[in-house]
């Protein structure tokens, strides 16, 4: 058991450091923050809403899968443990692209005023801006 509590640390030790990206953390604690610092209308709020739930769902489902993991290989040999972190791992890094792909939604639906403040506001935190695509399609 100590093992696993030891890998679990050391997994999300490295996930906490290699965390670069400047998230909006949409379908946290902090959508009613995100609302009022973007002053989102209420088309985006409705969407942040929808979109909050989505990734509720979608991470709940390896969140299921990692502890499910976990519980199987309780009394697992330190070599079997290092196969389940990977595999732990790719929970977290499937976790981490929905939050992403969640974030780029709502980013996208972004007018020029709200990217910009979401580009300050990363760039004072040092960390990387989630970039969207702004070009106008002519087609």
């Amino acid at each position: 058991m100590k093992a696993v509590v030891f890998f679990l640390f050391l997994i999300f030790g490295y996930s906490g450091f290699a965390q670069l990206d400047c998230i909006l953390g949409v379908g946290g604690r902090d959508n009613e923050t995100i609302a009022k610092v973007f002053e989102l209308t209420e088309e985006q709020q409705e969407n942040l809403k929808n979109w909050s739930a989505e990734l509720k769902i979608r991470n709940d489902i390896f969140k299921d899968k990692a502890a499910y993991l976990m519980k199987q290989h309780q009394e697992s040999t330190p070599e079997v443990l290092m196969e389940v972190s990977k595999k732990y791992q790719s929970y977290i890094d499937s976790m981490a692209k929905n939050v992403r792909m969640i974030d780029k939604r709502l980013l996208t639906g972004f007018n020029e005023t709200q990217y910009e403040r979401y580009l300050k506001l990363c760039s004072q935190l040092s960390l990387r801006p989630i970039h969207i695509n702004r070009s106008v399609d002519e087609n």
